[in-house]
């Protein structure tokens, strides 16, 4: 597509958005008393507008009922965590079945983790990247020792060629057979939370399941924002924030997958919770579990209502958008703000490298060759708001819910500037 550099241009992409309505559901923080450019949905999302009502919901239900909301509120506490099961299945490609909301994300996968990580003396290895986010190499690490294994045996890390940005699809296969029948997990980021990568999940996934392994993704930056068929693929399991791409609102709920093969198990290994237990007699209070027939038999404690309100606005969103159309949106606008930098660092004289590859979702990874962390300061003062990463990196994530091809326009010019002044 031959884009333009105007504002004109910009406008009329925006005219002919069909998800341009959904701008106006979303609140954005002012700097100078103009709305900001937010680059920043992949670390936190924008606040619907109509969360607030989800959770005044709850608030008034609290006071006048009380302890009867469980059973009597319009959305009775006691299955509210049930309600998202179907507005999450197709954001993950999933059977309503298996999908279900709890904890936090790195909760979730330490829980998955228990169900999923069976080491023995001959399969104990788990593989994924190098340089994970920092939470998911901590946790890692951690069940490795619990266990009593050693994570320097037990972990084996794929990494990025010599000089090279991003992780080869060829060298995760490769490694995957190469450890073989030792390998008990693959568990990687599905979109690399620093290049921005989507990494070949269906790929990884089968070579992982062809050598008997486990196969788990943490999707923190994929939920919302790239296509996934977690059920279609075979994943075992998945686990994702709801803060970013998903706009539930900061530290929020998790979201679980767990493949309907794994369900109905009473033996698997499990933490289990009076939540997980057969919900048709979870008030008997009988001694022995028996696990929900789904990816609930995973819950343990009952849901925190008040988190889950913002989760569920912001899924009403999702739903009446749809998956594709967030995805189309996307490619677009991340096209265009490729071209809106490009057409800039050409003006002005500017290396700016992106060292996301052609495997991307809503992210672009900009590494500035020449310039520091003054260019980052400048554009937060001046009302673009985006995310620093050492040594060199800033992060621009246009979310296509309430991102604009104005607002990449707009970005420009205010990029234009730091090089003028």
């Amino acid at each position: 597509m031959h884009f333009q550099n105007t504002l004109e241009y910009a406008q009329h992409l925006d005219h002919q958005d069909p998800l341009r309505s959904y701008r106006n559901k979303f609140i954005f923080p002012k700097v100078n008393n103009k709305e900001v450019i937010y680059f920043t949905g992949n670390s936190l999302g924008l606040q619907p507008k109509n969360a607030k009502n989800y959770v005044d919901e709850i608030m008034t239900d609290w006071a006048e009922r009380a302890v009867e909301g469980h059973f009597q509120a319009e959305k009775p506490w006691w299955d509210y965590h049930e309600r998202f099961s179907e507005k999450l299945a197709p954001v993950v490609g999933a059977k309503a079945s298996e999908v279900t909301v709890m904890n936090t994300l790195t909760v979730n996968l330490h829980l998955l983790m228990v169900s999923f990580y069976r080491p023995t003396s001959q399969r104990f290895k788990i593989i994924m990247e190098e340089k994970a986010f920092p939470s998911d190499q901590y946790m890692i690490a951690s069940q490795v020792r619990f266990h009593g294994l050693d994570p320097e045996e037990a972990i084996v890390e794929v990494k990025k060629r010599e000089g090279e940005q991003h992780f080869r699809t060829e060298d995760i296969l490769q490694k995957i057979n190469e450890v073989g029948e030792e390998c008990a997990l693959v568990l990687m980021g599905g979109v690399n939370y620093y290049n921005g990568q989507v990494l070949e999940m269906e790929a990884v996934t089968k070579a992982g399941k062809q050598t008997g392994a486990f196969v788990g993704w943490d999707l923190a930056h994929a939920a919302g924002n790239v296509e996934l068929k977690l059920h279609e693929w075979g994943v075992d399991f998945a686990a994702w924030c709801s803060y970013k791409y998903m706009n539930a609102g900061p530290g929020n709920a998790s979201g679980c997958f767990v493949h309907e093969r794994h369900h109905g198990q009473e033996d698997i290994p499990r933490f289990e919770g009076w939540w997980g237990h057969n919900k048709e007699r979870r008030f008997l209070m009988e001694p022995q579990f028996q696990p929900e027939p789904n990816a609930n038999a995973w819950q343990i404690s009952n849901a925190p209502v008040l988190a889950l309100a913002p989760y569920l606005a912001s899924l009403e969103l999702f739903e009446s958008a749809g998956m594709p159309a967030l995805i189309e949106k996307r490619n677009k606008i991340v096209a265009y703000l490729e071209f809106i930098l490009k057409e800039v660092a050409g003006k002005v004289g500017a290396n700016f490298e992106i060292i996301t590859p052609k495997e991307r979702g809503t992210q672009l990874s900009v590494f500035l060759h020449g310039q520091g962390k003054e260019l980052f300061h400048y554009l937060m003062e001046n009302g673009v708001v985006t995310d620093w990463r050492e040594p060199n990196v800033i992060r621009l994530a246009p979310a296509a819910f309430y991102c604009s091809f104005e607002d990449m326009w707009r970005f420009g010019q205010v990029l234009k500037g730091y090089f003028k002044k």
